[in-house]
């Protein structure tokens, strides 16, 4: 057994040196999620593993928001976040910018996620959908591919910060053993 580290142990980098971390070329879109609490969630997960943006859009909740801070913890004063009206307009825009889209979602077709392995190099825009109806259909249409968690469950679904979770240490995973 160990002991646990103290704060001081963990060496936490402050904002500004966080800020100034080389980008991972991860970014993430929350397409209209309605909790605060998941929104929050998902920021504390972005930091954690370096997403370099996550954009909220349509009637995602956005800082300041007492909800939010509760479960980002301080997070949305570190990773870059904006709000767009719009998912569609957002993946456009991604895509302009020479992101790859890729919803995460259980559609025919998608790629299961222990088998996906990011190009290096490629940036990757994670677009996770609504607590209820997933990605909207036509985001999806509008994405390159899209990712699906393995579940074997009765379930098949999980929570929108579990989801973030799991796919961003994919891709942490991928990356610090490529």
């Amino acid at each position: 057994m160990g002991r646990k580290l103290s704060n001081i142990e963990l060496h936490r980098v402050s904002v500004e040196a966080f800020r100034l971390l080389p980008p991972s070329g991860v970014a993430v879109v929350l397409d209209n999620i309605r909790s605060a609490h998941n929104v929050g969630s998902v920021l504390r997960t972005a930091d954690a593993f370096k997403a370099d943006k996550v954009l909220l859009c349509g009637i995602t909740p956005v800082p300041p928001s007492p909800e939010i801070h509760k479960s980002a913890l301080g997070a949305e004063f570190s990773v870059d976040w904006e709000h767009c009206d719009h998912t569609l307009e957002a993946v456009a825009r991604l895509r302009e910018e020479g992101w790859t889209v890729l919803s995460v979602e259980q559609t025919v077709g998608s790629v299961s996620l222990e088998t996906f392995s990011p190009e290096p190099g490629k940036k990757y825009a994670l677009v996770f959908g609504s607590e209820v109806g997933g990605v909207d259909q036509a985001v999806v249409d509008a994405s390159d591919a899209s990712l699906e968690i393995p579940q074997f469950g009765t379930k098949h679904s999980l929570n929108i910060s579990v989801s973030a979770g799991v796919v961003l240490w994919h891709f942490t995973l991928k990356r610090i053993t490529q």
